[in-house]
């Protein structure tokens, strides 16, 4: 009788953060916190700076957590500079991509979620989680917040859950 062998394929999260502050620094790194819980082994956190990202780097993901500032009610231009760089090698190479994103916003964070949200349906990806928009003055709970994202995003995976 032959026996089968399973194989525990690691999964990898990528995170694409633009961080331009201490603010912004402490919700990229809960996210990462988040995603690294010592419950979750099946999943390899990637984070790689906006300018330093490549379509291999996506296309080579299971999962996918997008961090961006609000600037003038639009995503971070570095952000922005990601889509412009990698849609067309991303998109017959990465559709259904789990994915979901955070805003920290200083206005309400509307345009930037619609920015994303459009590129992201014309590349197919599949948001699984709701965007967390932290909006208004810094709060504490931001962190907590990202951190959450990070950890569910992560253990979903590990799950296939998305």
């Amino acid at each position: 009788m032959d026996k089968a062998i399973i194989v525990n394929e690691q999964k990898t999260l990528l995170v694409i953060a633009h961080a331009p502050s201490a603010n912004t620094e402490q919700m990229l790194q809960a996210v990462l916190s988040g995603a690294n819980h010592p419950d979750i082994d099946g999943v390899n956190v990637q984070f790689i700076a906006p300018l330093d990202v490549k379509a291999e780097d996506i296309k080579s993901a299971h999962g996918l957590i997008i961090g961006t500032t609000e600037n003038l009610a639009y995503m971070a231009g570095l952000i922005k500079d990601v889509f412009d760089r990698c849609y067309y090698d991303c998109l017959d190479h990465t559709q259904g991509l789990p994915f979901t994103f955070y805003i920290r916003a200083g206005n309400d964070g509307t345009g930037t979620r619609r920015a994303i949200s459009s590129i992201t349906t014309g590349l197919r990806w599949k948001l699984v989680q709701e965007p967390l928009v932290c909006r208004g003055e810094f709060s504490a709970d931001f962190v907590s917040q990202c951190e959450e994202l990070g950890m569910a995003m992560s253990a979903g995976l590990e799950a296939g859950v998305f």
